[in-house]
């Protein structure tokens, strides 16, 4: 292969959908932290951030600021590699996540068909699961390098959660790909873009994800991973500066890949009713898409901040046994009741 024959056009496309994916995610994340402020505010009557710019909307650059400017502390007994990897591997994996994620259909740009999709693989939804798993090294890595034993405690307790949540999730997907018959999220997307949303069908299953989506995302009820009052500080008690942004901008990003996600699988992705019947030009139709996807992602987020300011947060037992004993059996019986559907349709 000489230099001649590869494809610049394709290597320079990916290279700025990549850029323009990352730099969406972080600039969601970090006002994620501005729009859960202004929700809490709502809740209880009160202002919210109003002085940092107009509404308030400089807060998270002055909030990035002080991260970056603030002390970095290393504690002089932590493994100081293991220690800078943990929130490195939770900021690499929450960034990793949108890669296939289908954004939109595709656009035309000088005859050339460009793809909203940075890897359309087939085993996609296997590739986020791979991912997600990686992320809780993260955690335990950050936990376990600090040789703080408060730290090492939230950390198992970090990972017990994940990996008893992650169980509920994994079978309620099942279900939804016994459905679609396929593992890609963008074949997914273009069946309800032809059909009724997959929530339709899998009412239950959805509800299982959004369950699992909270706690895997350390998300309030289930935020005990970062209990300050039970678990001094949690996990990344040892962690300052821009470590410590890391792991909450991780948690930001995890939400807002999360909200993506359910989107896609559920609610139909960039597909939304009429669509296709608009008589709109191709490139139009894909914005129009991503728009569409867009404020469904906005409405979930909404909806994750929503539950943090109204629902009090679990106990560990608590969380543990609606793990285990209610979500665990209702994906399995959600599982069987849609294997005896779809095998009912067959004959």
């Amino acid at each position: 292969m000489t230099l001649l024959s590869i494809d610049w056009f394709f290597i320079l496309e990916k290279i700025l959908l990549i850029s323009a994916v990352l730099v969406l995610s972080l600039v969601v994340a970090m006002y994620s932290t501005w729009g859960e402020r202004k929700v809490a505010a709502w809740i209880q009557d009160r202002l919210g951030p109003n002085r940092a710019g107009p509404m308030g909307l400089l807060q998270p650059l002055a909030d990035g600021g002080k991260l970056f400017f603030k002390e970095e502390i290393i504690p002089t007994n932590s493994n100081r590699f293991l220690f800078i990897l943990g929130p490195s591997i939770a900021m690499l994996v929450a960034c990793m996540t949108s890669a296939v994620i289908p954004w939109g259909d595709t656009l035309t740009i000088a005859g050339r068909t460009v793809s909203l999709q940075v890897a359309d693989v087939n085993i996609g939804i296997l590739f986020i699961f791979g991912v997600l798993s990686v992320g809780v090294y993260g955690i335990m890595i950050g936990g376990w390098a600090s040789n703080n034993k408060y730290s090492l405690l939230a950390s198992v307790r970090a990972a017990s959660q994940i990996i008893s949540y992650e169980l509920p999730m994994g079978l309620a997907l099942i279900a939804l790909l016994m459905l679609t018959g396929t593992l890609s999220l963008k074949e997914i997307v273009e069946q309800q873009r032809h059909d009724y949303w997959n929530v339709v069908y899998q009412p239950l299953g959805f509800f299982i994800f959004l369950v699992t989506a909270f706690a895997e995302t350390n998300r309030a009820p289930f935020d005990l991973p970062e209990a300050e009052n039970e678990l001094n500080g949690g996990y990344h008690l040892e962690y300052s500066s821009m470590k410590l942004g890391f792991y909450l901008f991780a948690e930001y990003i995890n939400m807002f890949v999360s909200s993506a996600l359910m989107a896609t699988m559920y609610f139909g992705g960039y597909a939304f009713p009429g669509m296709d019947s608009l008589g709109v030009s191709p490139n139009l139709l894909t914005i129009l898409g991503f728009l569409a996807l867009f404020v469904k992602i906005l409405v979930f987020i909404f909806f994750f901040m929503w539950v943090r300011w109204t629902v009090p947060r679990f106990r560990y037992d608590q969380l543990m046994r609606l793990g285990w004993r209610v979500m665990i059996p209702l994906a399995l019986a959600n599982m069987l009741i849609t294997g005896a559907i779809v095998l009912f349709r067959q004959h």
